[in-house]
């Protein structure tokens, strides 16, 4: 034999020989793993089976079911779910004192001693426990408010449980008062909590509901029953339907909202009353892309008039789409204003975010500027077709407070100018530049002879397309 076939031999025999080994090794790592698994899981079962003794659900039969191992770690153990066959009912006297003051410790430390000792003396009524209703309860509950009033008088349905903060499958065809009282009796037995069900109307003897309450929590989206006045105190929820943007949330006083329809139909109804300010909401400033409401199926409409399928006769049958996340984010809103409120500690000067008016009235002011040096007669001033409400929006929602042109900075010193010279201004023939660009496009295309596409270029003339689109969207939905 060659030396060759020798030393390829022994080269073979070396790489079985290390993958024999390698297999060993491995099977042993994964044995010890394997045993070590099972050692963690019963001494888990064990400790569980210890924690059960005392309490009444101590059938631990369903333990094996409800602990697995963990697919992804090697020496991990999940408990995936460890469900009561009863129910704990808590009898009175069960809880303490210092149960309570455990449970609200995080609220103690920032609100103080005092101001939690209000809270808990509180009584709150939150009239509408959809989604915006349901999570402000949840979360003044939670934070120690001895006694909520729930008034509502719908149903829960499958399309409600995007959004609810309390209902389950199970409570499908319940009040969602009932739904949302269950679910807090289980947080905090202790808290005194009270259900309506029924329609709060002005007026009316449901007037009554509201007696001795601090705050009343108005998350109905119908506007006569937002039509109240200021006693008792009211915190009232604005259109959380069609909205997207969580950061265009906000809470303002009733005088100071935008682009919010159900707000500006509620101060319509307000001012009828005189009453102008003083009503603390919360709203979101974001003006809609898409807003249709959801179609109604072919055989509803041939039951009869549309207006008159629902269970009220100012209740629209036909809703608005909703974003889940976004009634939760309205509620508590809700609940950390009155929280603070009751704690002694309000919020007295809510920030309005979208009340540049300043900054308005100077994009106004030029804007005017540049329209009248377009005119046959320089000394004809020329009147602004676009209220300050439109300049916000054409600046804030339309262009986000950036240069429509490639790529898009924001700016310190924005001007608002007219794109195409040969149409008229409106909310979708205005555009934001910087004040030098504002300059070049009405030397060269306001007051020359090239369009807008020839001195910035294809991409913003489409860009200026389809802001004009959506502004042309927004105008036929408010119209």
């Amino acid at each position: 034999m060659s030396d060759s076939s020798r030393l390829t031999q022994t080269r073979t025999l070396v790489a079985a020989t290390a993958a024999i080994a390698a297999a060993v090794t491995a099977g042993s790592i994964l044995g010890g793993q394997a045993i070590r698994r099972r050692l963690r899981t019963a001494e888990l079962k064990r400790q569980v089976e210890a924690d059960l003794a005392g309490q009444p659900w101590n059938d631990t039969s369903a333990l094996d079911q409800t602990i697995q191992l963990d697919a992804e770690g090697a020496d991990g153990v999940r408990v995936e779910s460890l469900s009561s066959p009863t129910e704990k009912v808590w009898a009175k006297g069960e809880y303490d004192e210092e149960l309570i003051r455990e449970q609200l410790s995080r609220n103690y430390t920032f609100l103080g001693e005092e101001g939690m000792q209000k809270v808990r003396d509180s009584y709150v009524v939150v009239v509408g426990c959809g989604g915006v209703g349901s999570w402000c309860a949840l979360m003044l509950l939670r934070s120690g408010v001895g006694k909520i009033l729930l008034i509502d008088f719908d149903l829960t349905t499958l399309s409600s449980l995007n959004r609810h903060a309390a209902a389950t499958l199970e409570d499908v065809g319940t009040p969602k008062v009932e739904a949302t009282r269950k679910y807090l009796k289980k947080i905090a037995p202790w808290a005194e909590i009270e259900t309506k069900v029924g329609l709060w109307r002005k007026g009316t003897e449901s007037e009554s509901w509201l007696a001795g309450a601090d705050w009343v929590v108005d998350a109905i989206d119908n506007i006569n029953t937002k039509a109240h006045g200021k006693s008792p105190q009211v915190f009232s929820s604005m259109g959380a339907g069609a909205k997207c943007d969580p950061t265009r949330v906000q809470i303002a006083d009733i005088s100071n909202t935008y682009e919010d329809a159900l707000a500006r139909n509620v101060r319509i109804k307000l001012r009828k009353q005189g009453i102008h300010s003083g009503i603390p909401v919360v709203y979101s400033s974001e003006v809609p892309g898409e807003v249709k409401l959801l179609p109604l199926p072919d055989d509803e409409f041939e039951r009869g008039k549309v207006n008159e399928l629902g269970a009220f006769d100012d209740f629209r049958v036909r809703i608005l789409p909703v974003l889940g996340p976004l009634p939760s984010i309205f509620g508590l809103h809700a609940a950390t204003y009155i929280l603070m409120d009751l704690a002694g500690k309000p919020l007295e000067f809510p920030l309005p975010i979208k009340n540049r008016r300043k900054t308005y009235d100077r994009l106004d002011r030029e804007m005017i500027a540049r329209e009248t040096k377009m005119s046959d007669d320089i000394h004809q001033a020329k009147r602004n077709p676009l209220s300050q409400d439109d300049i916000a929006y054409v600046f804030e929602d339309l262009h986000q407070g950036r240069s429509t042109i490639p790529p898009h900075p924001v700016l310190t010193k924005p001007s608002l100018i007219r794109w195409y010279k040969d149409q008229p201004l409106t909310v979708w023939n205005c555009v934001v530049m910087s004040d030098k660009e504002a300059d070049r496009h009405m030397k060269e295309v306001l007051q020359g002879d090239k369009t807008g596409v020839e001195v910035w270029g294809e991409e913003a003339e489409r860009i200026v397309q389809k802001r004009a689109r959506d502004a042309r969207a927004v105008w036929e939905w408010r119209s």
